[in-house]
């Protein structure tokens, strides 16, 4: 085993599960995509560290941790189609893949875009689809069986939900710093939803979303 096997299981035995995330199809997922290959390659050392890694843009990766409690509360099946906001490196949507997601990811930036279309590639996922889009001017109904944001929402914005079929999931984290909330809303009927709050946590907010008015004396 090499020392980039090794991390990929340090990394789920020692930040995945003790945060709760004991889904057998999330952490295989995990398992088997190489994270290595969607972390820029001057910080592959670092691919299975506890720290959200640096993209272009001013982006950033989201944690191995987060990304498992993400898997966990959406439970994705095989064959479902799946919406992501936000590409970045294309590990995500990989993970999204790996567990029998069709998957439609939107990345604003074209930079992005194109590096994790190279990224996929490289680790030979297929069944994802990068689009060069803003997630902000969403305007689908009643299309998805699940929705994955990769920023946060300053302000709840019900675009999203909108767009997720009956029984369909969101994975949202909203608020603002330095707490937020990471919320599952579902999908119960054709104006019906509820939300469970799963944790507390911080992430950089999407871009183009809603915020709330500066406070003024």
């Amino acid at each position: 085993m090499d020392k980039l096997e090794a991390g990929r299981d340090q990394m789920i035995a020692q930040q995945v599960r003790t945060w709760e995330v004991l889904d057998t199809r999330v952490l295989d997922a995990m398992q088997r995509v190489p994270r290595e290959l969607f972390v820029p390659a001057a910080l592959r050392s670092l691919a299975y560290a506890d720290s959200e890694l640096p993209l272009p843009c001013g982006k950033r990766m989201l944690t191995p941790m987060l990304v498992g409690r993400l898997l966990q509360a959406l439970e994705v099946e095989p064959g479902e189609q799946v919406l992501e906001v936000g590409t970045g490196s294309g590990y995500l949507s990989a993970c999204l893949a790996t567990m029998g997601a069709r998957v439609s990811t939107l990345e604003l930036h074209d930079e992005i875009a194109k590096l994790a279309r190279g990224n996929l590639l490289a680790a030979g996922v297929e069944g994802v689809e990068v689009l060069s889009a803003d997630g902000a001017t969403l305007a689908a109904e009643s299309a998805y069986a699940a929705i994955a944001l990769t920023g946060s929402l300053p302000v709840y914005d019900p675009r999203f939900e909108r767009a997720l079929k009956p029984g369909g999931r969101l994975f949202a984290v909203v608020g603002q710093a330095p707490v937020m909330e990471a919320r599952l809303v579902r999908r119960l009927g054709a104006g019906e939803f509820s939300s469970v709050s799963l944790f507390e946590t911080t992430l950089a907010a999407l871009e183009n979303v809603p915020v709330p008015p500066a406070f003024r004396f």
